[in-house]
């Protein structure tokens, strides 16, 4: 437990405490907590504010891509998920906020008080100004990037060029997933060429699940080019910096490309406070243990827009699995700080590692064992059906795998 108690806050007009919770972002971070504040008895006011219509199970996001799945299985609707839960959703994106005022302003430009405030805002790819990345590059984590994709499929498969060339910048989780689904779909038809600036692939996966994305990679002829540097993207094509002995400066070439999708990196994207509060070169907003943001009681922060300690000083992955964890545990410490409790420490318990690799492939790591393969493939999709949000769409969705056979 946190050692100091939280007074309740009695900052409201009226004087009395205000009990609403706002959260903003309806991410993992963000929805994952309001729906565990719906679990509790005689919960407080909850408004989640989150611009998009539907929420994005992004891990499954390249099942999508290649049709292993659907969209309303792995894109549910707020409306349908918060449906008789007690929590109210305004479909608008959060500003500014001022902290001594405890009020918030929306893009549409709605004026809200809070008496907790949640900044689960998430993040947007970082392009680190590389010229030409954003009008240019594609990219991969919304339900309309998808769409454009499987567009790009068609249209590479039906044409069938020589040596035409599809470039993936970023040789993380992101990018080696969707390398190994787009060199499936393509079925030979284009040459894949995976770009990383660093000196491998995967620098923080357990080296299990790097050496199965190598196979993977190399099984499908899927080139991987590291200590490449991008320079520039161009319509058509990439201007890259490449390491050369004897050269410091290296050497640079450009290669010519049918499209180029950017997985290279991450912003966080938090709304702008008064006063500010600095984030990290991520554009994180600090977090306490408790999950407070630094200097605050009542406003908090979770998921990838949270920089967030482990005993050792380092900050926790931003990803889905810590998302997952922190939400019970913000859920928790809202209803105890409204009632000046002291707050729970929060502590991610690492439970392995899962990566997609092509269709009905994958490999994992976690309680002691690895898997790779097809087998792997449906462990990882199970695993990932007991994160849904909520009972009803994963019984949901399970009802239809079992009915299509899958």
């Amino acid at each position: 437990m946190s050692s100091d108690p939280i007074a309740p806050d009695t900052s409201s007009a009226t004087g009395s405490i205000d009990r609403s919770i706002v959260i903003v972002g309806g991410g993992f971070g963000g929805l994952y907590t309001a729906l565990a504040l719906a679990q509790h008895r005689d919960h407080p006011p909850i408004l989640l504010i989150e611009p998009n219509e539907r929420f994005v199970f992004q891990p499954l996001l390249y099942e999508l891509l290649s049709e292993e799945m659907r969209s309303w299985e792995i894109a549910p609707r707020y409306d349908s998920l918060l449906a008789s839960r007690g929590i109210a959703w305004l479909q608008d994106r959060v500003d500014q906020v001022d902290t001594e005022q405890h009020t918030l302003k929306t893009r549409s430009g709605h004026e809200l008080r809070y008496g907790r405030l949640v900044i689960a805002s998430g993040g947007q790819p970082a392009t680190f100004n590389v010229p030409g990345a954003l009008e240019h590059a594609l990219f991969f984590r919304t339900l309309h990037d998808v769409e454009r994709l499987q567009g790009l499929v068609r249209q590479l498969r039906q044409q069938a060029l020589p040596l035409q060339r599809l470039a993936i910048v970023g040789a993380g989780p992101s990018g080696v997933e969707l390398a190994c689904k787009l060199a499936d779909l393509l079925g030979g038809s284009t040459l894949i060429e995976l770009i990383e600036q660093g000196e491998d692939l995967l620098p923080q996966a357990r080296s299990f699940n790097r050496e199965q994305a190598r196979l993977a990679l190399q099984r499908r002829d899927v080139r991987l080019r590291c200590r490449n540097r991008v320079r520039a993207i161009h319509p058509g094509g990439l201007d890259l910096l490449l390491p050369e002995p004897g050269n410091e400066a290296g050497r640079q070439e450009h290669l010519p490309a049918e499209a180029v999708i950017w997985t290279a990196g991450f912003q966080a994207r938090p709304p702008a406070l008064n006063p500010p509060v600095p984030g990290d070169r991520l554009g994180r907003l600090p977090g306490q243990p408790d999950l407070r943001l630094q200097g605050h009681h009542d406003v908090f922060v979770i998921g990838d827009g949270a920089h967030v300690a482990d005993e050792d000083g380092e900050p926790f992955p931003a990803n889905a699995q810590v998302a997952f964890q922190q939400a019970p545990c913000l859920a928790a410490n809202l209803l105890h700080s409204l009632a000046g409790e002291p707050l729970d420490s929060f502590h991610w318990n690492d439970l392995g590692e899962m990566i997609s690799l092509g269709l009905g492939e994958a490999s994992l790591t976690g309680g002691g064992f690895t898997l790779a393969g097809a087998a792997a493939f449906q462990l990882r999709r199970l695993a990932y059906l007991t994160r849904l949000p909520g009972l009803p769409l994963q019984l949901k969705v399970a009802a239809g795998w079992l009915t299509d056979g899958r």
